[in-house]
């Protein structure tokens, strides 16, 4: 994982992360003085195919992009990270390095772990174990569910997947991005996501504007959404609520 500069705003807390929230509170104490605060830059990259990660990220108020990317240089997002996860799970399921990519999609802040730390507390065998492969079973739900939803389903209705999820991670319904992002995002030409937004502008249900999408009808945006957004999004919300009750449970020994 490449440099990510500290960040300096207060804006942002270990339990803005989902992940981070649901861990006991005397864990997260001792996993917190582990934690580095960061800023991520829109377009900042956290790691790159092949290359040895340094660190782990939990995102608070930033998005990141996983990304797999051809030897022609085409790429196409695997998944999406928010504040629900975690960047860097290859840190805690054996390895270094990973065939994709990370690059972050929507500025923001987040959390910093040299792989060490997060392994010596991986490895205690306790909360934050459990926490990190429930998501790890998420995130691999996520990856099939987009795989099948590139293959099956049409660019308007991958769109509206897109928009909705990122709209989940960030609690608003002004989405700063550009069109030439979310066709890189999709690994789609610029002309069918043009297409697709002017289809879902005349119905109603976004506002574009050059670098924004502002969600003016979710109903109507879910309507025209393929299933992939609900399996993707009834995992996440499975997982946090199995996540809660390890974030109540009784503290562990240490």
């Amino acid at each position: 994982m490449s440099d990510a500069p500290v960040a300096t705003s207060l804006e942002s807390r270990p339990a803005h992360n989902r992940l981070l929230a649901a861990l006991p509170a005397a864990v997260l104490e001792r996993f917190a003085t582990d934690l580095e605060p960061i800023a991520l830059p829109l377009g900042h990259v956290l790691y790159e195919p092949g290359g040895r990660m340094t660190h782990a990220c939990f995102p608070t108020t930033a998005i990141a992009s996983l990304h797999y990317v051809t030897e022609s240089g085409a790429s196409a997002e695997t998944a999406g990270v928010g504040n629900e996860g975690l960047i860097g799970v290859a840190l805690f399921l054996g390895g270094d390095s990973t065939a994709s990519s990370a690059v972050v999609q929507s500025a923001g802040l987040g959390y910093r772990i040299e792989a060490r730390a997060l392994r010596r507390e991986f490895e205690r065998a306790g909360a934050l174990q459990t926490v990190l492969l429930r998501y790890a079973q998420a995130l691999i739900i996520q990856v099939t569910q987009t795989a099948a939803c590139y293959r099956h389903h049409s660019v308007e209705q991958q769109l509206c997947r897109f928009l909705l999820l990122t709209q989940d991670r960030l609690s608003s319904r002004d989405l700063v991005m550009t069109q030439d992002l979310v066709s890189n995002m999709l690994g789609v030409r610029r002309g069918g996501i043009t297409e697709a937004a002017g289809n879902l502008q005349r119905a109603g249900c976004i506002q574009y504007r050059r670098g924004h999408i502002a969600i003016t009808d979710r109903a109507g945006l879910r309507a025209r959404a393929c299933e992939c957004y609900a399996v993707v999004r009834n995992e996440l919300d499975r997982l946090n609520t199995m996540n809660g009750r390890c974030a109540v449970a009784t503290p562990l020994t240490v």
